[in-house]
C-alpha cells in the first residue's frame, strides 16, 4: 500500500487553493468588466428590446423668395400610431377609429391586430388637428398621436415648375424640392417608451424624447412681386389668345439671378396627382427648344459690331425684299422690302436680308464662334433639373444658305434660358453669367447662413463699347422700330421682337408661330431682362411686336417700381404712327383758380376732388407724358 506524504498533500492543497483563487479572480474580473465596461451597452440592448418608438417628423425647410416671403411651407398634419399588444379591445378600438377617420372598420381591425411592435395607421396619416384631437380624447390604450406635417404651397400654382412638389412622406419629387431634398428634409426625432414582452408599459421607465432636427430654409433669387406681375400677365394673355403655351423669364443681367419664371400650362403642386406628368415634368423656360426667330439677331449684331464689320449709322444697305443665296431665294418679312436704310434701321426694321449681309461679312467661322461664346448649343448650368441644350448646325455642314438662315435666327434651335443669358451678356457690358435660382441655405433655428451662392461669370464675349452700341440699337427698336408696343413713357426700354414658324417632322407648319419679345430696362443701365414667348396665339396678328411686346412692356413697367427705378426724361422719342394715340405733356395746374382751368388749352379729362376754389395738388405730376384724352386728377383746397 502506497503512502502519501504530508508534503505531497500540502502541495496538492496549495495547488487547489491557487486554482480556486485564480478562478475567483477571473470571475471577479469578468463581473467587474460586465459591471463597469459592458453595463451601458447591455443596458442599451435591454432597453432596445423593451422600447417602442413613436417618430416625430422634422419640419421641412421652407422655400422663400429673396425678401423672405414663404413660397413653400408646412402645415401641421398629425399621424396615428398603434401598439397592437397594448390594445385591450381590438373590435371596439377599430370601430371608434374608423368612425373618426372615415375608414373601413375591417381594414383598421386587420392593421391593429398585426403581430408587430408598432403600426402606422394607413387611414390615420397626416390628418387634421381636429381629427387628431378627437382620437386623443378617446383615450384608447395602445393608440398614439405623432406630430407630423405636410407641404403647403400658399400661392397655389404660382412658380409651380420651379418649386416642384413633395410626396406623402414629404420627400422631394420634382423641382427645387427634389434638387435640395437632403438640405430641406432635416432629421427625424422620436418619443421612446418601454414595455414588456406582452406590450404593457413599464411604469418605472421614463419616456425619452429625441428632438427632431428641422431642415434648412432655402432662399431663392426670385422676387415674389415680380413673379406675381408675370403670373398676372400670363393669365391675361392666356385668356386673350388661348395659346398652346406661354412662358416668361425675368433675370438680373448683371449677375444671373432669376427674378421670375413662369409658364403655361402650369399646375397646383398640392394636387399633382391629378396632373399629367408631361405638364409637371417639363419646365418649359429651361426645357423647351425651338427656332428663336428675330430675337437671335442680337447675337449676329453683337458679332458684327465687335468685329467692326458694320457701322450702325454710316453704312447703308438696300433691301429689295429678298436676296439670292446659294441658289435659294430668302425673303424679308416685308413684301417689297425696306429699300435703302442704315444698319441701325436694319435692326429697327428686323430686316432679314440686312442680317444675312452681316452674317456674310462675318463668315461662318467667326459667326459660329460668337454663337458658341454666347452659350448656345450647351446648357447654361442653371440649378434646375431638365435643362435642354438646343441644336446648332455642325460647322462642317454650314454652307451659304445655313450661314444666311442662322444669321436671322432660322434653322437653329435654342432654349429660352439660353436666350436670356446671351442677351444679358450682350447688354450688360459683355459678360456671360450662369443663371441661378437658389441663393442661400439658412439654418431655420439659428438663422445662420450655411450655404451662399455667388454669381458665376463664365467669360467676356464682347467689349463694353460694343455692348453700349447694342443697348442704343435695341432702345431704338422699341422707340422707333418694330418693338414700339413695349415702349414705356418715363423708362428707357430696349428690346427685340421674334416671330418664328414652328417646325414638325422636318417641315414648317402653316399659320403656327411662336411669337416672342425680349426686353430690358433701363436701356442705359439695365436692371432687368424679360423674355416672353407665346406659342400659337389664336385670333391675333402673327408678329411678336404685336402680341409679346406689350406683355413684356407691362411686366417691365411694374417691375421698375418694384426695383425702385425712378422715371427719367432722357429717353428716345417714340416714333408715332397714325395708329398710335399721341402723347402730350401734363401741364402744371397747381396754384390756379378753379375757374381759370377753362382757359387752359389741352386735350385732357379732369377728375376734380374737393370743394375749394384753388388747385393745391394734381396727379400725375406736371411734365409727365400721357396719352391724349387721358384723365388727370386735381385736388382743391
Amino acid at each position: 500500500m502506497r503512502r502519501v506524504s504530508h508534503v505531497t498533500v500540502r502541495k496538492r492543497l496549495a495547488f487547489v487553493l491557487l486554482a480556486g483563487f485564480f478562478v475567483f479572480l477571473v470571475l471577479i474580473f469578468r463581473l467587474g468588466f460586465i459591471q463597469f465596461a459592458l453595463s451601458d451597452m447591455l443596458t442599451e440592448r435591454a432597453k432596445n428590446s423593451w422600447n417602442r418608438e413613436i417618430p416625430f417628423e422634422p419640419k421641412r425647410g421652407e422655400i422663400v423668395d429673396r425678401n423672405g416671403v414663404a413660397l413653400a411651407t408646412n402645415i401641421s398634419a398629425p399621424t396615428v400610431y398603434v401598439v397592437p399588444r397594448q390594445i385591450k379591445n381590438p373590435a371596439d378600438t377599430a370601430e371608434k377609429l374608423a368612425n373618426i377617420l372615415n375608414a373601413n372598420v375591417q381594414d383598421v381591425y386587420q392593421q391593429i391586430t398585426k403581430k408587430s411592435s408598432m403600426e402606422r395607421l394607413k387611414s390615420g396619416r397626416k390628418i387634421t388637428n381636429e381629427k387628431a384631437k378627437e382620437v386623443e380624447n378617446l383615450n384608447l390604450p395602445g393608440v398614439y398621436i405623432a406630430e407630423d406635417s405636410k407641404r403647403y404651397y400658399p400661392f397655389g400654382d404660382y412658380l409651380s415648375h420651379v418649386l416642384g412638389f413633395t410626396g406623402i412622406d414629404n420627400q422631394g419629387l420634382t423641382g427645387l424640392e427634389l434638387s435640395y431634398d437632403k438640405e430641406l428634409s432635416g432629421a427625424k426625432g422620436s418619443v421612446q417608451f418601454y414595455s414588456t414582452a406582452k406590450g404593457e408599459r413599464m411604469k418605472n421607465m421614463p419616456d425619452e424624447f429625441q428632438e427632431p432636427v428641422n431642415g434648412y430654409n432655402l432662399v431663392l433669387t426670385i422676387d415674389s412681386q415680380i413673379q406675381t406681375i408675370m403670373e398676372r400677365e400670363l393669365d391675361n394673355a392666356e385668356a386673350k389668345y388661348n395659346p398652346d403655351g406661354l412662358l416668361a423669364i425675368a433675370m438680373n443681367p448683371n449677375n444671373g439671378e432669376i427674378l421670375g419664371m413662369a409658364s403655361r400650362p402650369n399646375f397646383d403642386p398640392s394636387d399633382f396627382q391629378n396632373v399629367a406628368p408631361e405638364i409637371y415634368n417639363r419646365n418649359i423656360p429651361i426645357w423647351s427648344t425651338y427656332e428663336p426667330g428675330s430675337t437671335f439677331k442680337i447675337i449676329t449684331l453683337a458679332a458684327a459690331l465687335e468685329e467692326g464689320k458694320v457701322n450702325l449709322e454710316k453704312d447703308r444697305f438696300y433691301d429689295s425684299g429678298h436676296v439670292e443665296v446659294g441658289g435659294t431665294q430668302l425673303h424679308c418679312w416685308k413684301r417689297g422690302g425696306h429699300g435703302s436704310q442704315t444698319f441701325l434701321e436694319v435692326v429697327q426694321n428686323s430686316c432679314n436680308p440686312g442680317f444675312i449681309e452681316m452674317g456674310q461679312r462675318l463668315g461662318k467661322d467667326t459667326l459660329f464662334k460668337y454663337i458658341h461664346n454666347f452659350g448656345f448649343g450647351q446648357k447654361t448650368g442653371i440649378d434646375l433639373e431638365g435643362e435642354g441644350t438646343g441644336i446648332l448646325f455642325p460647322l462642317d455642314k454650314v454652307g451659304p444658305v445655313e450661314l444666311a438662315t442662322t444669321a436671322f435666327g432660322q434653322g437653329v434651335s435654342v432654349t429660352p434660358i439660353q436666350q436670356v443669358a446671351a442677351v444679358s451678356a450682350a447688354i450688360n457690358g459683355g459678360t456671360l453669367y450662369q443663371p441661378y435660382v437658389a441663393k442661400q441655405l439658412v439654418d431655420s433655428q439659428t438663422n445662420e447662413v450655411v450655404m451662399k451662392k455667388s454669381p458665376v461669370a463664365k467669360r467676356k464675349v464682347i467689349s463694353e463699347k460694343t455692348s453700349e452700341q447694342i443697348r442704343y440699337a435695341l432702345e431704338s427698336v422699341v422707340a422707333q422700330g418694330s418693338g414700339k408696343k413695349a415702349f414705356i413713357e418715363g423708362y428707357r426700354v430696349g428690346g427685340k421682337t421674334g416671330t418664328a414658324q414652328k417646325a414638325q417632322g422636318g417641315r414648317y407648319l402653316e399659320n403656327n408661330y411662336i411669337l416672342s419679345f425680349i426686353g430690358f430696362a433701363p436701356a442705359d443701365d439695365p436692371q432687368i431682362v424679360v423674355y416672353v414667348a407665346v406659342d400659337n396665339p389664336k385670333n391675333a396678328i402673327q408678329f411678336g411686336g404685336q402680341v409679346a411686346a406689350p406683355i413684356v412692356g407691362n411686366i417691365i413697367e411694374d417691375s421698375m417700381r418694384v426695383l425702385g427705378v425712378e422715371q427719367r426724361k432722357n429717353q428716345l422719342e417714340k416714333k408715332v404712327t397714325w395708329l398710335d394715340t399721341p402723347m402730350i405733356e401734363v401741364p402744371n395746374l397747381v396754384g390756379l383758380e378753379k375757374n381759370e382751368i377753362v382757359n387752359q388749352l389741352f386735350n385732357l379729362k379732369l377728375d376734380i376732388s374737393g370743394e375749394g376754389d384753388k388747385i393745391v395738388k394734381q396727379a400725375p405730376d406736371p411734365g409727365t407724358k400721357v396719352e391724349e384724352g387721358s384723365t388727370i386728377r386735381i385736388y382743391l383746397e
